[in-house]
């Protein structure tokens, strides 16, 4: 490479994360410091709906980019983690940005912060913010990492809408031990007399939900009291003040996908800013995407791998309440077409292997436990203690390849159902070594 070669992008995302000693230091001074050297980015955007909560985010955004593109309308998107590539978490009205664009406004905000500590996820995401102020759209979706309160997506004064998915236990070590607490955070995108959409809570997370809307005067939508959602004759059935919508069910697989949906119409139906008409509600619930979720792999390297006829299911849950709604999921596969249930897994050492096994242990006794090539992964052995102190057959792989291939030398009554589970970083690998693209 000539001196004069551009700095590739994994290159510079590496230099980025050295600003900071640290990966999470929630704090938004920092974000703010660089926003207001770079001119307010985020107060020049189209409306904002800004997503927070423990699970289902990615797959809400999906419903509401859907609809919202149905619409014909152009929608900026932030998600985060991303799963391959960078470039997944930011989509400009439409596309994933590109190598070249990225790494620009990465090198505009690096400049911009002068070499102040900062974290590699808050330049980042100053970096999506300069890039939809200069990209003209009609929507932003702005999903928080981690938290809400302090996370550095939490610099948009007044969006259209605060969106609050289902809350549980997850990040305890940087937003408290109890979920009161941690509701509170998560409830500090809640702005003053900004509308908030919430999926249905625990009692705990409601009370604090309720307290921080009561304090910023903002209108609260609740499911199963403003607004309501199910199934009704294999159709998406929605119904709130403004009247019914009968809808396709969503492409994205698992009931409580028909949940997140539901909190995407609310969502949008609970604004004025956007207009959106049946087809459009239709044609989007109907066609939205996202990896990782319930995602059945159809071909590529690992499913070659694999024993003649198995269907392999890929899904990024990380938590016991991600994994409870995995396992509803698979009974609804094994109800209409029962077969034997493999789990290969790999978690985070930050992650609660036994609340999230626990799911499976009415689905299936066979458990394969691998590693994920990420500083902070769980050490293969202790989440296959994990599943035997559930009284699981476990084994361990030095991979999701070999723990595939394995699975040949066993005999079936039928071809086995793979889900491979327990951390969107090893969803990422997946997709990878399977050659599965995210677009």
């Amino acid at each position: 490479m000539s001196d004069s070669a551009p700095l590739t992008l994994d290159a510079l995302l590496a230099r980025l994360s050295r600003l900071h000693p640290k990966q999470i230091d929630l704090s938004l001074a920092r974000m703010q410091s660089l926003l207001a050297r770079l001119d307010h980015p985020e107060r020049k955007l189209p409306p904002v709906i800004h997503v927070a909560g423990t699970n289902g985010k990615g797959s809400t955004i999906a419903s509401l980019r859907a609809i919202l593109e149905a619409a014909r309308l152009r929608v900026h998107v932030y998600t985060s983690p991303w799963l391959v590539r960078i470039n997944e978490s930011v989509r400009l009205a439409g596309a994933l940005v590109s190598d070249d664009e990225l790494r620009e406004a990465l090198l505009e905000c690096e400049r911009a912060n002068a070499g102040d500590p900062i974290t590699r996820f808050e330049i980042e995401t100053a970096a999506a913010l300069l890039l939809f102020a200069r990209h003209p759209a009609d929507a932003v979706l702005l999903e928080t990492g981690l938290g809400g309160r302090l996370d550095a997506t939490n610099v948009i004064d007044r969006p259209a809408a605060c969106v609050l998915t289902p809350i549980g236990m997850d990040h305890t070590e940087f937003l408290g031990s109890t979920l009161a607490g941690i509701a509170s955070e998560k409830a500090g995108i809640i702005k003053r007399g900004v509308p908030v959409i919430c999926a249905e809570q625990s009692p705990e997370a409601m009370s604090a939900i309720e307290a921080q809307a009561r304090r910023m005067r903002a209108p609260l939508h609740i499911a199963g009291e403003t607004w309501h959602v199910g199934v009704e004759n294999g159709r998406l059935v929605y119904q709130d003040e403004h009247g019914l919508l009968d809808l396709a069910m969503p492409r994205l697989f698992g009931r409580h996908q028909v949940l997140n949906a539901g909190l995407a119409i609310a969502s949008l139906r609970a604004v004025d800013t956007f207009r959106i008409d049946h087809a459009a509600y239709e044609s989007g619930v109907a066609r939205a995407e996202w990896p990782a979720r319930m995602q059945r792999l159809g071909c590529g390297r690992l499913v070659r791998l694999a024993p003649e006829g198995a269907e392999i299911w890929l899904d990024g849950g990380h938590n016991s309440d991600g994994g409870r709604v995995i396992a509803a999921a698979l009974a609804d596969l094994e109800e209409r077409v029962p077969r034997p249930l493999v789990v290969i897994a790999g978690m985070m050492a930050n992650k609660d292997a036994d609340g999230f096994l626990a799911n499976f242990g009415g689905l299936t006794r066979h458990i394969i436990a691998v590693p994920i090539a990420r500083d902070g992964a769980m050490p293969v052995e202790r989440l296959a203690q994990a599943g035997r102190n559930l009284g699981m057959r476990v084994e361990t792989a030095g991979g999701v390849d070999i723990a595939i291939a394995s699975l040949r030398r066993l005999a079936y009554e039928a071809p086995p159902r793979i889900l491979i589970t327990g951390s969107l970083y090893l969803a990422g690998e997946v997709l990878a070594a399977n050659g599965t693209a995210v677009r």
